[in-house]
């Protein structure tokens, strides 16, 4: 960070922030449900926190410095984004965002990172990032205008990790290939306070693009670390490993037609817990400006242990610390789901650079006989609404 102080003191400084973007985001929805709860919760969603209710998902401001050349092949850029609303009680940051706000809308940064380019080992280079960065791990993203649906899966929430602090890499080893690898303080802890126990986790696996002639791509990441809270499970949360596995894949079938695929699974020694799933997307670009997109899951919860809604503001946080919070889990189970959504992003102009409509509906059951949802008392729930995202 001395480098990114002293640049400005030159020309060529100047020249090198010449190229920053900056941009602003809004995101506000709201999702129905036929299964009611006592408190407005939609039990298994994450994202939108509550049921029945409008919601302000994110405000977000990204400031973007892309990788240029500093010399000797190297480069240098800097990634900021910083999120406020419903969105940042889940992807909370131990540490870093759990005690700024703790009310319904809170913030915390998405990324705040240093990206590097070094020019080792092949033609292509090592890219990484070093500092706050979103988790690789999976197919559904934060950020709205990059993801199909407005609600996510299940393997999204409870199977795969939202942020980290530390570092991730990617080896080029080819045109096609990539070798990622990366460590860091853990799913959504930091350090000092923030660490629920004292060892790291990390990541290592396999990205190709561009395979099959083109339209196959895929991403393999195994990921492993102990992630539970000495507060929770005592000493032994520093021994005890979670391992995650995940690999998916694209065939994009036409620029019109594709469909995308995962597969999951979670093993946790602390919680002596496991759950495995099966996601699959499909797109239908009918036009320039509409889509149409079909998500059918299966996700089995082994234990019972991994899908949780957290009733309070700070519960999420509370928990990735071990400590006591409001929150409610159902019995073992499998749930399956299938979701329907339409996106229609028309072009608006006037520095709008998105607007983004998405109306959805969600079907959720149980497949082995329990009711996790409306206060455990429905097997099944329908879940209708949508969100609209406003970007500049």
């Amino acid at each position: 960070m001395v480098l990114l102080l002293m640049l400005p003191k030159t020309a060529a400084a100047q020249g090198w922030f010449s190229d920053t973007v900056l941009g602003a985001q809004i995101e506000g929805g709201i999702m129905a449900s036929s299964a009611r709860s006592s408190k407005n919760t939609s039990f298994g969603q994450l994202i939108p926190g509550r049921s029945n209710q409008p919601t302000l998902d994110q405000l977000a401001l990204t400031w973007i410095k892309p990788v240029d050349p500093i010399g000797g092949g190297y480069g240098l850029g800097v990634n900021l984004r910083f999120l406020y609303g419903s969105d940042a009680r889940s992807y909370v940051i131990t540490g870093i965002s759990d005690r700024i706000l703790t009310g319904r809308y809170q913030v915390m940064p998405v990324y705040a990172n240093v990206a590097l380019h070094m020019p080792w080992l092949t033609k292509g280079g090592l890219d990484g990032q070093v500092g706050v960065f979103a988790a690789p791990m999976g197919v559904e993203a934060l950020d709205p205008s990059v993801r199909a649906f407005y609600t996510l899966a299940y393997t999204t929430e409870y199977s795969t990790p939202f942020e980290h602090v530390g570092g991730m890499f990617q080896w080029h080893l080819n045109t096609h290939f990539d070798l990622q690898f990366g460590m860091d303080t853990g799913n959504q802890t930091s350090f000092g306070r923030g660490d629920n126990n004292h060892e790291p986790a990390g990541y290592v696996g396999l990205s190709g693009s561009n395979l099959a002639g083109g339209p196959l791509s895929f991403t393999y990441l195994f990921r492993v670390g102990p992630e539970d809270a000495i507060r929770a499970i005592g000493p032994r949360a520093n021994s005890a490993q979670r391992f995650w596995n995940d690999l998916n894949a694209t065939w994009k079938f036409s620029d019109r037609w594709s469909v995308s695929a995962e597969l999951n699974q979670v093993h946790d020694q602390g919680l002596r817990a496991d759950t495995w799933s099966g996601v699959v997307w499909a797109a239908l670009n009918v036009s320039p400006v509409l889509t149409f997109n079909a998500r059918t899951e299966l996700y089995r919860d082994n234990t019972g242990q991994f899908v949780t809604q957290y009733l309070g503001n700070t519960s999420y946080a509370q928990t990735l610390l071990g400590h006591p919070a409001d929150t409610l889990s159902a019995p073992a189970t499998t749930y399956g789901d299938l979701s329907l959504n339409a996106i229609w992003r028309p072009l608006v102009g006037h520095h709008v650079k998105l607007f983004q409509i998405r109306p959805e509906i969600r079907f959720d059951r149980s497949l082995n006989g329990t009711r996790p949802f409306g206060d455990f008392r429905n097997g099944s729930r329908v879940m209708v609404g949508g969100d609209m995202t406003l970007g500049f």
